[in-house]
Formats: C-alpha cells, structure tokens, sequence
C-alpha cells in the first residue's frame, strides 16, 4: 500500500533587518516544531533541518536573501504556510 505524504517546497524573502539571526532562527524552529512534518531550508548551496536552531544560524542568511523552504509530511502545506508568513512577515521584527 502506498503512502500519500505531501512534499511541498517554497521559496521566501528575508524581509527582516538583521536576517536570520539568532533570535529568528528560535522562532523559526519553535513554530516548525509545532509539526509533524519534516522541514528543511535551503540557503544558496546550504541546506538544513529546519527544526535545529544551530543548523538555521549556520545558514547566516542576510536581509533580502531567498531560503527555500520545504516541508514532507501530513501537516506539510499547513506548515510551509505558518513558516512562510513567520518568514515573509519580518519574524515580528518590523
């Protein structure tokens, strides 16, 4: 029997002045970790678990870079948007 699990992937601006710093990076994690689904983020040739706040800083993704974000899971398109409007919308910091 196969299984149905949705892999989605989406691409999203650092809107945030600082960019993906330590602050960010422990927001990002908390929210991805309220899934079920796997989440990852890419950054230029980098990619890494998207629920290690050490993998996420490592990234040292600036403002205005693009992440690409990609979730594997049941909740997966439920969480590629929370993360995306946690992204797209400054991490609260504007």
């Amino acid at each position: 029997m196969a299984e149905n699990i949705n892999s989605i992937k989406q691409k999203f601006i650092i809107r945030n002045k600082l960019g993906l710093h330590a602050r960010p990076a422990a927001m990002f994690v908390k929210l991805a970790n309220t899934f079920q689904s796997e989440v990852w983020v890419e950054f230029e040739d980098d990619e890494v678990n998207g629920k290690s706040i050490m993998g996420l800083m490592m990234l040292a993704a600036p403002s205005g870079s693009i992440i690409y974000v990609s979730a594997k899971g049941e909740d997966a398109e439920k969480a590629l948007l929370a993360l995306g409007n946690l992204v797209e919308g400054g991490f609260e910091e504007n």
